[in-house]
């Protein structure tokens, strides 16, 4: 739960061996190169349509729901035909799948007419059928044509009219503009679309015999994005008097095996550690139970190489965060179920492993949270019973769940605090958030003495905190230097600016708040649903008991889709935004070791 130390390292070699030399470089896989040269000069190395072509190819194949067996023998692969054959089939299946939606729609359309075919019309008499969809509210507009016409369906919304006529009734006789019924059949319509039905089966299913080749289209396209990565590595290096330059930072962990490989190759090797004026790479490393936390943090911002990894920090908070929003021990086991479910597929890749961890850390806590919250699917236990002896949080206690959310929110601020005078480089930069923690802690001791016996002393406490926090904030508040009575004063102005931060503090404080108000709403719908099936139950003798189970199954769907939403949302915004902006103070960019894309197999 680090960051990397960094060394920087560079190269130096004849320019005869370059190639060989960053092929073993990239080999190895351990240095981010800086660039040197001519960095933005084109790579030509192979077409990149033929690129895209493979990995439009590998994406088309990778969406079947079951993968064949995989091929490994390279003898009978023809990737030509092969990327041939499943773009071929990603676009027939585009093509059929946009048919089959416009001829549903049509169906769709010619269905309340029923099954017909318009007759030639010199049988009519030069007469033509005109057809209209008329809303039943306004049918009483239909007594005004003069030419014959029928109502040959109904349904709770419109009326279908038919209009015998040689010319289109002027428009504003009726209250809508006519429906084109066209030359072809419904029964007709309902065949082709059986055919294209029995057609995208067979794509499928040549889709699925295709997968087989996954595994090695993978080697190849990696192979080529290898040579690729080579090249661009070419132009990033310079060329100085027939010798090559090639500059990087390497893990401090990496630098034996760079060593050996210069040794090996006869190349010399500078080390160097990062300048005051240097950025290097950041990687974070955790350990594999925290992994998922790192694509937390890396997903909004990486931080600055001298800044600290808040991963596991990220981690924890937004599993509390998830929890409150979520409010329910049944919505919790849903999910876990569904994670379950899901298991094999997300173990497929190493992100999948890691977020598949990841949930299961905030599922558990919000099922945690749930039991003590008394809530399983909006239905609380009895008072009496084990499960309501585990009942503590009362989520309509809005006095109470508002103070948690508070005290939650003031914690992660203080962490935050906390995280960022212990990583700070100065005095000032030290001691300003420790300013900070001192006017949380006194606001926290003004809010849960409110109200209490211990209000008196709790409050003359907490001003202290106050008062002696925000001395520190004007004290610290700058980096000047004192070294004369006018440097003093500009200092002492700069650290009374400082306290302007103090509505930022407030605001980030309230927004905290948004996790009592989530877990209510959460809760409130589950509860009104319940309510809802169980008078449609009592109500509706026989069918009353079917509605209430539809009402139960997708009000609590709903609810859980909207809590999903809601906690991912806002429980990684309460970090990105509020945390991060007392915690980090310099954004960084991450570490990307140059090494081969190739899989082994």
């Amino acid at each position: 739960m680090s960051i990397a130390r960094m060394t920087k390292v560079t190269l130096l070699g004849t320019s005869t061996e370059q190639k060989v030399a960053l092929s073993d470089l990239q080999t190895l896989g351990s240095v981010h190169l800086i660039s040197l040269g001519e960095e933005s000069k084109p790579v030509a190395l192979t077409a990149p349509d033929w690129n895209e072509s493979v990995a439009g190819a590998l994406r088309h194949l990778a969406g079947v729901p079951q993968r064949r067996h995989q091929e490994i023998d390279p003898q009978n692969f023809n990737i030509e035909e092969i990327v041939k054959a499943a773009l071929k089939n990603k676009e027939q299946q585009r093509e059929l799948a946009d048919h089959r939606i416009s001829l549903r729609s049509r169906i769709s359309q010619l269905s309340p007419w029923g099954n017909f075919v318009l007759p030639p019309l010199d049988e009519m008499g030069g007469f033509r059928l005109w057809f209209y969809r008329v809303p039943l509210r306004e049918l009483k507009k239909v007594n005004q044509l003069t030419d014959p016409w029928e109502i040959v369906a109904k349904d709770h919304r419109f009326a279908y009219l038919v209009v015998i006529a040689k010319e289109e009734p002027r428009p504003g006789l009726l209250p809508v503009p006519r429906t084109h019924a066209g030359e072809v059949a419904l029964d007709e319509l309902k065949r082709a679309l059986l055919r294209i039905e029995l057609e995208m089966e067979d794509l499928a299913a040549e889709q699925n015999a295709l997968s087989r080749w996954i595994s090695l289209l993978t080697r190849n396209l990696a192979v080529v994005e290898d040579e690729r990565a080579l090249e661009k590595a070419g132009h990033q290096a310079r060329e100085v008097d027939n010798m090559f330059v090639v500059q990087g930072w390497s893990l401090s962990t990496g630098l034996p095996a760079l060593q050996r490989l210069v040794e090996a190759k006869g190349m010399a090797l500078l080390q160097e550690d990062p300048g005051p004026d240097e950025m290097p790479p950041t990687l974070m490393e955790n350990p594999g139970p925290f992994q998922g936390g790192t694509d937390l943090v890396a997903f909004y911002e990486t931080p600055g190489y001298r800044s600290w990894d808040p991963s596991l920090v990220v981690a924890f908070s937004f599993a509390i965060f998830f929890a409150m929003i979520l409010s329910d021990a049944g919505y919790a086991l849903v999910l876990a179920a569904m994670l379950f479910l899901v298991r094999n597929k997300l173990g497929r890749s190493a992100g999948g492993r890691r977020f598949r961890l990841v949930m299961s850390g905030v599922l558990a806590v919000a099922f945690v949270f749930g039991v003590l919250a008394g809530t399983y699917f909006g239905i609380e236990p009895p008072q009496h019973s084990f499960l309501g002896t585990l009942h503590i949080f009362h989520l309509q206690d809005t006095a109470a769940m508002m103070q948690l959310s508070l005290v939650v929110g003031c914690a992660d601020l203080m962490v935050a605090n906390a995280a960022a005078s212990l990583h700070a480089n100065s005095l000032s930069g030290k001691v300003k958030p420790i300013g900070w923690i001192a006017v949380i802690l006194g606001g926290l001791f003004l809010l849960l003495s409110h109200g209490t016996n211990a209000e008196p002393v709790m409050w003359k406490l907490g001003f202290d905190f106050i008062g002696g926090g925000l001395a520190l904030v004007v004290l610290f508040g700058s980096n000047r230097p004192v070294k004369s009575l006018s440097s003093a004063l500009l200092r002492l102005l700069s650290g009374l600016g400082s306290l302007f931060d103090i509505s930022k503090l407030f605001g980030d404080a309230l927004s905290y708040l948004r996790l009592f108000a989530l877990g209510l709403a959460s809760a409130s719908l589950a509860i009104t649903f319940n309510q809802i099936a169980s008078q449609i139950a009592k109500g509706i003798p026989g069918i009353g008991l079917l509605l209430a189970i539809v009402v139960l199954l997708g009000g609590h769907a709903l609810n859980l889709m909207l809590g999903i939403i809601n906690g991912f949302v806002h429980g990684l915004r309460l970090n990105y935004i509020e945390f991060f902006k007392w915690a980090l103070s310099e954004e960084g960019y991450p570490f990307k070791a140059f090494r081969k894309m190739e899989v082994n197999w």
